[in-house]
């Protein structure tokens, strides 16, 4: 396999570093060195280098959606056929039950890179959903009452921002 070949093959294992690549902030040589590719440094930073100028420039999106923030929710005793189930993730599901948690409910444009931005800047600002899932035109994540107004905000950033589907 050719070092270009390796050096792609390494970036692609890194989704971050393609998503980096593609926004046109990497350095390169920096980035060479954290390849675990065999080969000179300059080599393999040539070789993004020219990766990175036929990937697709990275774009983001708005997505048109209505946020809204519910309190009370926690997990449900019967996942099976609960009407009030805001989300269902492997059998756990959770609803409205006065518990201590509040679920962060988008309703419109929502898919799967729109649960991606938006768990990549909850990480970003350091709040952990219990739960999190996407179907249809419904986007749910579960936190802590506490994180509600942050997770809110954070929610309605993300999908200001979401990556446009290409490459």
């Amino acid at each position: 396999m050719s070092l270009a070949a390796e050096t792609r093959r390494a970036v692609d294992r890194r989704p971050f570093l393609r998503t980096a690549l593609r926004a046109g902030v990497v350095n390169y040589t920096a980035a060479a060195r954290s390849l675990a590719v065999d080969g000179e440094t300059d080599a393999i930073a040539t070789a993004l280098r020219r990766y990175a100028e036929e990937l697709p420039a990275y774009e983001t999106e708005s997505r048109d959606v209505r946020v809204r923030m519910e309190s009370g929710i926690g997990p449900l005793e019967d996942a099976s056929g609960d009407a009030d189930a805001l989300l269902t993730v492997g059998g756990q599901a959770f609803g409205p039950v006065d518990g201590d948690q509040t679920a962060i409910v988008a309703d419109g444009d929502v898919d799967s890179a729109a649960l991606a931005a938006v768990l990549a800047r909850l990480t970003a600002e350091e709040l952990s959903p219990t739960a999190a899932g996407v179907a249809g035109n419904a986007l749910v994540i579960v936190v802590e009452r506490l994180e509600g107004a942050n997770a809110l905000r954070a929610v309605e950033d993300a999908l200001e921002r979401v990556g446009a589907q290409s490459g």
